[in-house]
Parts: C-alpha cells; sequence; structure tokens
C-alpha cells in the first residue's frame, strides 16, 4: 500500500455522486490503486491507440495486413503453451452475457449455465451510475449479498446448485471514464473497470474457489495484449496475490488482431484463458479498417453469415490456434429473444439457434454465448451431446491452414437493398435511442443488439454511400438518399416510441455518421459526452 495515500490523491478527483454503499467501493485504497494503474499505464495506452491510427492510415492507401515477420518464431514455435484452465473455468461450454444492472446479475447467476459474463462494456452504457453501482453489485454477488425486493417480488440468488463462473469484461482500450480523473486525465474506462472490480474482489473470487477472471475487448494487435499482461502483474504484484491468478479471454473482435492470434496468446500466456469469436465486432472491424477500399464492400449484413469466407476462416485460424497452445476456443454470440406472442415465429428462431451451435461444436468450439436464460438450454443440449468432455482442446484442427488471403477474401454473395438499409438504420437508430438515456441493450424485432450490431449497421451505411454502390430496386446510395430514410425511419420510430424519447437525438448523431464523410471511430465515443453528467468534484482522498 502506498505510504502516504493523501500525497497519492492530491490530484485525483471523483466527478460522479457516491453514496455510502459506493463509497466502499470506491475508497480511499481502492483510488489510490486506480491511480497506481493509470500513472503507470496510461501513456503507454496512449501511445497504442496512436499505433492504430498509423495503421489506419496506411490501410487508407491501400495497404493489406499480414502475420507478422517480426513474429514469425512465436507462431512457429510449437512447445510453448497457455495456462492451463483456472478453477471454475475447465469447463465453460455455455456463458450468459449481460449488463451489470442487479436485476441481470441475478438472473444470470441462477441461469442453468457455467460461466456469466458480467459486460462493463457493449451491452452497458457507461453513466456513472451504471459503472459504479455494476461494480457494486458484482461485489455483493460475488458475496452472496445481492438479494433485493423490486414491487412484491424478490430477486435471489439460487441455493440449490454451484453458481456459474463470473467473468467481468471490462471496457476497450480506447474509452475514458470522465468520472474519475488523475493529474487532470481522465482515466482509461478499462483500467477503471479491471481495478475497481480486481482490488475489492481479488482475494474473496480466490477464497470462494475460482479467481479474478476478465474478458479482454477490442483488441487490435499483440502488443495491446501486453499492456494487458504489465497490468495484470502489477495488480496481482500489488495485493500480494501470485501471477497468473487472473486470467483473461481475449475477444478476436477486429481483423487486425486475428492476423496476431498466436501473439496474443503469447503475451498473456500465463493469465490466458483462450480467444472468443466477437462475430458483429469482427464484421464491423472489417468494414472499418477497409471503409476506404472498394473490393471490401459487403452486402446486406444478413448475407454476412459465419459461413461466409472470410468469417469461416477466421473460425478455423482461432479454433486451430487456441487449441495448439492449450487454450479455450470460445463460440459466439446468440442474440435471440423467445417470441413468445407467436410460437412458430419463435420455433424457427429457436431451430437457427441450434442450427449456430451445432456448427460451432462441429468446428471445436470448446463453448458458446447465449444473451437470454431461454436459449442455454438449446445450446447446452446441443454441446452436451456432440461435446462429453469439459472442452476439446484435443480437436487441434491440423487439417486448417489459413492464409492472410483467407482471412480478407470477400468472397459474399447477395445484394444490398432497401430493406437492408432501413432495417441498419432501425437498429442504429435503436440501439443509439437506448444509449443516450443509458440503457446499453436494447431488444430489437426479438434479437437482443449490443453497440456491436450498432456499429455493423452504422459502418455498413457510410461504405455503401462512400462508395455510390446501387441497390438490387437500381436505387444509387448516396449522401441525399441516406439521408432521406434516416429521417423517415427516425420520424416513424420516434411517433411509436413513448414520450420523452430520444430518437431525433439519435438521428442526429446517426445523420453525421452514414453518408460517406466523417466516421467516429467508435459510436460509443461519439455519444459519450451525452450521458456524462459531471457532478462537483469530490476529492478520492477525503472520501
Amino acid at each position: 500500500m502506498a505510504a502516504n495515500p493523501e500525497q497519492v490523491l492530491r490530484d485525483v478527483k471523483v466527478l460522479g455522486p457516491l453514496n455510502d454503499k459506493t463509497k466502499n467501493i470506491l475508497s480511499k485504497d481502492a483510488a489510490v490503486f486506480l491511480a497506481l494503474l493509470h500513472r503507470t499505464f496510461n501513456g503507454t495506452r496512449k501511445a497504442l491507440l496512436q499505433r492504430r491510427m498509423a495503421r489506419q492510415a496506411e490501410l487508407d492507401k491501400g495497404y493489406l495486413p499480414d502475420f507478422l515477420p517480426e513474429t514469425r518464431h512465436i507462431r512457429e514455435d510449437a512447445t510453448w503453451k497457455g495456462a492451463a484452465p483456472a478453477p471454475g473455468l475447465v469447463d465453460r461450454r455455455v456463458e450468459i452475457t449481460g449488463p451489470t444492472d442487479r436485476k441481470m446479475v441475478v438472473n444470470a447467476l441462477n441461469s442453468d449455465v457455467w460461466t456469466y459474463m458480467a459486460d462493463f462494456e457493449d451491452s452497458s452504457a457507461p453513466t456513472w451510475d451504471n459503472m459504479i453501482n455494476g461494480q457494486l453489485n458484482l461485489h455483493d454477488a460475488i458475496r452472496r449479498q445481492v438479494d433485493f425486493k423490486q414491487g412484491e417480488k424478490w430477486y435471489k440468488l439460487r441455493t440449490d446448485q454451484k453458481l456459474p463462473t463470473l467473468i467481468a469484461r471490462a471496457r476497450g482500450w480506447h474509452l475514458e471514464e470522465k468520472h474519475f480523473t488523475v493529474d487532470g486525465e481522465p482515466i482509461s474506462g478499462a483500467l477503471f473497470d479491471f481495478g475497481l472490480y480486481f482490488f475489492n474482489n481479488a482475494k474473496e473470487l480466490v477464497k470462494r474457489g475460482a479467481g479474478p477472471y476478465f474478458y479482454l475487448a477490442k483488441m487490435e494487435s499483440h502488443l495491446e495484449a501486453r499492456l494487458w499482461n504489465d497490468v495484470f502483474n502489477l495488480a496481482q504484484d500489488y495485493i500480494g496475490m501470485p501471477r497468473g491468478t487472473i486470467r483473461g479471454t481475449v475477444l478476436i473482435e477486429t481483423i487486425m488482431a486475428a492476423f496476431e492470434m498466436d501473439e496474443i496468446i503469447y503475451e498473456l500466456r500465463d493469465h490466458s484463458s483462450g480467444l472468443n469469436c466477437g462475430r458483429w465486432d469482427y464484421i464491423f472491424s472489417v468494414i472499418k479498417r477497409f471503409r476506404q477500399n472498394p473490393n471490401f464492400v459487403l452486402p446486406d449484413r444478413s448475407a454476412v453469415t459465419m459461413t461466409v469466407p472470410f468469417m469461416d476462416s477466421y473460425v478455423k485460424l482461432l479454433i486451430k490456434t487456441c487449441h495448439r497452445r492449450g487454450v479455450h476456443a470460445m463460440g459466439g454470440m446468440a442474440a435471440q429473444i423467445p417470441i413468445k406472442d407467436d410460437p412458430v415465429a419463435n420455433d424457427v428462431a429457436m431451430e437457427s439457434v441450434r442450427a449456430d451451435k451445432l456448427r460451432e461444436v462441429r468446428a471445436g468450439h470448446d463453448g458458446t454465448w447465449v444473451a437470454h436464460p431461454a436459449l442455454a438450454s438449446i445450446a447446452t443440449d446441443v454441446f452436451n451431446t456432440h461435446m462429453p468432455t469439459p472442452n476439446q482442446m484435443h480437436v487441434r484442427r491440423e487439417d486448417v491452414h489459413i492464409t492472410a488471403n483467407d482471412l480478407l477474401n470477400m468472397n459474399v454473395p447477395g445484394q444490398i437493398t432497401e430493406t437492408g438499409i432501413r432495417k441498419n438504420l432501425n437498429i442504429g437508430l435503436g440501439y443509439m435511442e437506448g444509449w443516450v438515456r443509458g440503457v446499453g441493450c436494447v431488444p430489437i424485432n426479438y434479437l437482443m443488439e449490443d453497440a456491436a450490431t450498432a456499429e455493423v449497421s452504422r459502418s455498413q451505411l457510410w461504405q455503401w454511400c462512400r462508395h455510390g454502390v446501387s441497390t438490387a430496386e437500381g436505387k444509387k446510395v448516396d449522401k441525399s438518399y441516406a439521408i432521406k430514410l434516416l429521417r423517415e425511419q427516425a420520424e416513424e420510430l420516434a411517433k411509436k416510441a413513448p414520450k420523452g424519447n430520444k430518437y431525433h437525438l439519435a438521428a442526429k448523431y446517426f445523420e453525421s455518421q452514414v453518408t460517406g464523410e466523417d466516421y467516429a471511430e467508435f459510436l460509443t465515443s461519439l455519444l459519450y459526452n451525452e450521458i456524462t453528467s459531471v457532478q462537483s468534484p469530490t476529492p478520492a482522498a477525503k472520501l
């Protein structure tokens, strides 16, 4: 512990309100730890974000990525492995994901799944209340003190069996937490989320037979994984915990990271618990990074399935890489929501879930994601039937040989239609409207949409305008056409929504992003100021 906390915290400010409970989460000691993380690592974080922009400039000139020649020795060395699975992470065949509000935490931990990914990232809008109360909810859940009453209904953790293993997903390196500043700078959202969760819960999690486990989002290089590994080592040393207790599963949800899977596992190897296929973010990344290249124009998003060449190659390479290194290869999300008022449509939707999970388990995945507890039984049935062991790391996929051209093969059959344009507009507007109200996970047409799917919608619309494509109906997609359809959709959605909705605000931001001109690196960064309510500063040293 720092010798003089008052000195450490002199230039640390908390700009969001705290109550008696959240003061225990963001305590003076926790703030000292956060300040240490910021002062040690923020410079490296910002340099790595600049590196992303330098790589983007190269891509804009037509450069195509390839496997790194300078790390070839890591890829070709068959002797090194990632860490053996940690307690509670040997069997991960079905993982439920969702935000960290108290009701979701209870429902997720009561689900018949193996793990719960508690999400501070894409399915959470990072208002101060969401972030600080999410930390409180997980703190209480770990200690089995999360039960609460809402109206006449009690939400209580089940006691009849062991609860799923908890994994927290921190925000990506690009986001900041403006309600906590150090030396006049906002702390990284990733370091804030990780730091509070780790500092408050790491020892308690180990005492209860698990550990501090994390999903790591939006990385684009092994150097960004190296930064996480450095953070992990410092954190464990700081509280006197053996190195290797922390485990991180990396979402391979960017095209650049797909070329560095081996290297990412290598950088995290003592802390690695595998890789995950983040399908929607991956499609978003492909469009974003190659948005200036006409050879990367994709059809309606419904045509970009997991079986098209570039997606199939990505999945196969991920599974082969993980199993070669002895770590889990996790599958993607089933975002469907049960359709209670239409049994026929519900049967069709659930059958699509079953088919997708069957594809994953047959490909060699060790587990999969669901967004709703009702889907857990379907995923469990498929994985239990086709994977009777806790995982299938023995499926080495030595038949797989993926090249750079395979990862960049945009041979995707399909058309661009006005229906596809309107669908993208509805999803983007619907998600952004919820986000600026502080809701990060929005049901739209019986699918749970989060930031990733909104990003695909936004990026496709931008791409189609930029390259002046024509729809199947023969209409050229240009700025005036995109704005016309956007305003029509926004007006229609606003009329159907309750009074006080924010569709017109969402449309203002969305309009700036779909014309093939301005392009924000992330929608969440673009919108963040709308949900940032900075209060009068409270010096953390006096908490």
